[in-house]
C-alpha cells in the first residue's frame, strides 16, 4: 500500500474500518507480535477503531520485556567487575534484575556505557586494549545481523578484548509456545514486519499448516494494522490459516539473504528462557563453537546464574496476551516508568509502557 498524503491516509482508514465491521460476524481474537505494532495500536487508538468484537492483545515482541531475569544478573555480574566497559543500548539500563538496575550499579561506578551500535563497542574496545569490552547483544530477529557482524568483524580484526552477552530471542517458537499455552485465546497473528523483512516467512508457514491460525506479516502503521486485521478477520470468517503478506512494500519470502548469512555464520539456535514467558525450546541464537572467544557468557562463567521471578508484577501473564496492562492493579499507580515493577513499563516497546504514554491509565477503556 502506498501512501499519498494524511488525508488519503484517513480516507484509506475509514475505508479499511467499514471493511473490517461488514465482514466480521463473529468474535474474534487476534495478538500482534511485535511492540512497536503495540505502540502504534495504542497512540492511533486502532484496537477502538475497531468493532468491540473483535479484540487484539498483545504478543512477546518486546526483547527488552523478554529478556530472562537471569541473564539480566549475569549482566550486572559482568559489569561489576573492574577490568570490565560494559556497552548497551539505552532501553537496557534500567531494566530490573534481582538486585537493581544497570542504571543503578553505572552510579556506583560501574563503567557502563550507552552505545548506539556494536560497532561502537567494537571501537571502544579497539581504543582500550587494556581492558575487557562487553556488549549486551538483545533483541529477536531484526538487530541479529548487526550483532553478529560486530563477532565475526572483531574475530577477523584480532580484538580478543570484545566479547558480546548475548541474549537473542526467535518469534516463530514464541508463536507456537503461545497456540500450545493452556487457557490460549488467540486465534490469529499480526506478524512481525522487521523481523520478517531480515528473515523472510518461510518459517510461518509451517505454523499455519500445524496450528490451523491466520498470520497476516502487518507493517506498522495505523493503515497498515487496519488493513492487516481485516486480512485475518477474512481468512477467520472463510476457514482459511494461510501466511498473507500486507507489508509487501518491505517484505519479501525469504527476506534478506546477506543478514541471514552472516547471522548462520556467526550464531546457531539454542534452546533459550524468555521472562515471564519460561523456556522456550530452539527459541534463541547462541554463538557458535567457532567464535567462542567472543562469547561473554562463557568467558565470564555466569551461566550457572539463576533467579526467580518476582510474583507482583504481571508482565508475563501480559506478554503471553492473557492480561493487558489496564488488567494490573500496580499498573499507573505503583507501577510507573519513573518506578517501574516489570521490562515491560521500561522498555520503549513495551505494552504497559505504550498504555501509560498514550493515557491509558487516565481513561477507562470505553465498554464494549
Amino acid at each position: 500500500m502506498k501512501y499519498l498524503d494524511e488525508y488519503r491516509d484517513l480516507d484509506i482508514a475509514a475505508g479499511l474500518r467499514r471493511a473490517i465491521a461488514q465482514t466480521t460476524t463473529r468474535p474474534w481474537v487476534l495478538m500482534e507480535v511485535c511492540g512497536g505494532q503495540t505502540h502504534s495500536i495504542v497512540r492511533y487508538g486502532v484496537d477502538r477503531m475497531i468493532p468491540p468484537a473483535i479484540e487484539l492483545v498483545h504478543g512477546p515482541g518486546c526483547p527488552v520485556c523478554v529478556t530472562s531475569l537471569e541473564m539480566i544478573d549475569r549482566a550486572h555480574a559482568i559489569a561489576s567487575r573492574p577490568d570490565v566497559i560494559f556497552t548497551s543500548f539505552g532501553d537496557m539500563l534500567r531494566v530490573p534484575g534481582s538486585r537493581g538496575d544497570l542504571l543503578t550499579l553505572k552510579s556506583r561506578g560501574a563503567d557502563v556505557r550507552v552505545v548506539y551500535s556494536p560497532l561502537d563497542a567494537l571501537r571502544i574496545a579497539r581504543d582500550n586494549p587494556r581492558r575487557r569490552v562487553v556488549f549486551f547483544g538483545i533483541g529477536f530477529e531484526t538487530t541479529a545481523p548487526a550483532n553478529a557482524m560486530a563477532i565475526f568483524q572483531a574475530h577477523r580484526r584480532g580484538l580478543e578484548n570484545f566479547s558480546m552477552l548475548v541474549s537473542h530471542v526467535l518469534v516463530p517458537p514464541a508463536i507456537a509456545a503461545i497456540l500450545q499455552a493452556p487457557g490460549n485465546r488467540v486465534q490469529a497473528f499480526l506478524g512481525p514486519g522487521h523481523v520478517c523483512a531480515v528473515m523472510g516467512y518461510r518459517e510461518y508457514e509451517a505454523l499455519c499448516e500445524r496450528y490451523r491460525v491466520p498470520i497476516v506479516i502487518t507493517g506498522f502503521e495505523p493503515v497498515d494494522l487496519l488493513d492487516g486485521i481485516l486480512m485475518a478477520v477474512r481468512q477467520l470468517e472463510e476457514g482459511r490459516a494461510e501466511v498473507e503478506n500486507q507489508y509487501a512494500r518491505a517484505v519479501s519470502r525469504d527476506g534478506n539473504r546477506a543478514a541471514r548469512d552472516v547471522v548462520a555464520e556467526v550464531f546457531e539456535v539454542g534452546d533459550r528462557k524468555w521472562r515471564g514467558v519460561g523456556a522456550i525450546p530452539k527459541s534463541g541464537y547462541r554463538v557458535r563453537y567457532e567464535y567462542r572467544a567472543h562469547d561473554a557468557e562463557k568467558l565470564f562463567e555466569v551461566e550457572d546464574i539463576a533467579t526467580c521471578e518476582p510474583e507482583v508484577c504481571i508482565s508475563g501473564a501480559i506478554l503471553r496476551g492473557l492480561r493487558k496492562p489496564s488488567d494490573c492493579p500496580a499498573f499507573g499507580r505503583a507501577c510507573t516508568p519513573e518506578h517501574p515493577l516489570g521490562a515491560t513499563m521500561v522498555s520503549a516497546e513495551g505494552a504497559c509502557a505504550a498504555y501509560y504514554q498514550y493515557g491509558r491509565h487516565l481513561s477507562p477503556e470505553p465498554a464494549a
